[in-house]
């Protein structure tokens, strides 16, 4: 992928997700954005429609990360049989291979066999700038945070960045055998209008996250210790939410699953809280049937 050198901007803005007691349906504010999925498969008329487990649905989705508790991770999903979704980017790990290098495709696969979802969040974890003036061809400023390019300012147009998302897609389904959501998330939830509508135009759906869905494991341990990031979580969450965390943070002291995770899932159960994947998701179910998925 060439990467013509800009220079950068601003940040774009955080998605939301919100519950309404008519159903669950995107609030306003959702950066959950999208179109076709490329080649997109025919759907089945006898395809069932995938229900969540409860009527209380939360949504728990990972992204990648250092990828150190992804183990702990896959173990406590596996013991309490919860399903989630993991949208990745091929970023270091603690032993310096990237997260989805061959190193970790066995790993991937076993999530696949236990019936996880995958999705993209670009090859390169690269972040959304700002948009560049004009529209033939529409453009960006974007910034790689991981890869031979990282932390340098690129001008890219959508060809280009609908190739960073499909590049990690890719990989997923080479390591797992299996067709990744015709979804993505933007790293950090920066995006504006025109780069969504660019991601719609190449086949992907943008997913956030929900205001009390944000879990805390990327702030610093000092001010947001494990066991406030839990009550405020179990105190917050509602039906519909979707939730976020990620397989390892380098800049967090006290790492948050090892203490945080597993109390959750307990108490969000006792509350009768269950758990979904993004395709159980009643907001995503159409788009993704139009996908074949």
């Amino acid at each position: 992928m060439a990467y013509p050198a800009c220079q950068g901007g601003q940040a774009g803005f955080t998605p939301a997700v919100r519950w309404r007691s008519a159903g669950l349906r995107l609030a306003a504010g959702l950066v959950v954005a999208g179109a076709a999925s490329a080649q997109p498969a025919t759907p089945s008329a006898a395809r069932a429609e995938p229900q969540p487990p409860c009527d209380k649905p939360v949504y728990l989705t990972f992204d990648t990360g250092h990828m150190g508790v992804a183990k702990l991770v896959a173990d406590l999903l596996h013991k309490y049989q919860i399903r989630a979704t993991f949208f990745a980017a091929n970023e270091k790990t603690l032993a310096g291979e990237g997260s989805l290098s061959p190193a970790w495709q066995a790993w991937w696969a076993t999530l696949a066999k236990g019936g996880h979802e995958f999705a993209s969040h670009t090859l390169n974890h690269t972040y959304w700038v700002k948009d560049l003036p004009g529209d033939r061809p529409v453009r960006f400023v974007v910034r790689p945070s991981q890869g031979p390019f990282a932390n340098r300012s690129f001008t890219w147009d959508e060809k280009q960045y609908c190739e960073e998302i499909t590049a990690a897609r890719d990989r997923l389904k080479a390591y797992t055998g299996k067709e990744p959501l015709a979804l993505y998330r933007a790293p950090g939830g920066k995006t504006s209008p025109r780069l969504l509508a660019a991601a719609e135009r190449c086949g992907y759906k943008h997913v956030g996250w929900s205001p009390a869905g944000f879990l805390g494991d990327e702030l610093p341990s000092d001010r947001y210790p494990n066991d406030k990031l839990l009550a405020k979580a179990l105190k917050n969450i509602q039906p519909g939410d979707i939730l976020l965390a990620h397989l390892g943070i380098w800049s967090r002291q006290d790492p948050w699953a090892p203490a945080v995770l597993e109390p959750l899932i307990v108490d969000l159960r006792a509350k009768g809280f269950c758990f979904a994947t993004l395709r159980e998701h009643p907001d995503l179910r159409p788009w993704l049937r139009g996908k074949g998925q």
